[in-house]
């Protein structure tokens, strides 16, 4: 298989930046899952997708839009009625849904090489993505699995949070460095560090 290359690569600088002399609030990072795949369900049949979903990722997908749930390196999501995001450390999970997705259930699009997961985690997450978009991002409004569908200017983003004070953004690659670097600047308040 190809090596991917990551579009942060001229950006991406390890490290404490901003004003981190009193500790670092935020940890940015590239997360680098092997697949990012998109579900859609036909109308109707949304159910036997998310089943199809648990069947091969081993997720329990609650219903609707907005529900997910992250289990080690595997994470899936609602951003959508009937629309769905997979993503799994290992590379080929579109090959293990060829036999689950079938045409009557709907259609399965590998974003693997579209896409770029971007993660911030630290107490001071939440306050910092807030500034990009108008979501509510507190743990009560914004539960642990669940995903947004929302976009920064135009920068389409899938969101998901994958931990108590972690989230995963995932951005089409053609914006990514873009994002990363408005990213960074809007972390250098409270101080932040690259992984």
């Amino acid at each position: 298989m190809v090596e991917r290359q990551s579009p942060l690569e001229p950006v991406y600088h390890p490290g404490s930046h901003g004003n981190f002399e009193h500790g670092v609030d935020v940890i940015l990072s590239e997360a680098r899952p092997g697949s990012i795949l998109q579900l859609a369900a036909w109308p109707g049949e949304e159910r036997r997708l998310i089943d199809a979903i648990g069947k091969v990722t081993g997720l329990a997908l609650p219903d609707g839009a907005g529900g997910g749930v992250s289990n080690g390196g595997r994470a899936a999501f609602g951003f959508a009625p009937g629309k769905f995001t997979v993503v799994d450390e290992a590379e080929g999970l579109a090959s293990a849904f060829a036999g689950a997705i079938t045409p009557a259930i709907g259609t399965l699009t590998d974003l693997s090489h579209g896409r770029t997961a971007i993660r911030i985690a630290g107490p001071k997450a939440e306050w910092v993505l807030a500034k990009f978009f108008a979501i509510d991002f507190a743990l009560p409004a914004f539960p642990l699995g669940a995903g947004r569908s929302t976009n920064h200017h135009d920068v389409f983003a899938q969101i998901q949070r994958s931990g108590v004070d972690q989230f995963d953004i995932y951005v089409f690659r053609s914006f990514a460095r873009s994002f990363w670097k408005a990213l960074c600047h809007a972390s250098e308040e409270v101080g932040y560090e690259v992984h």
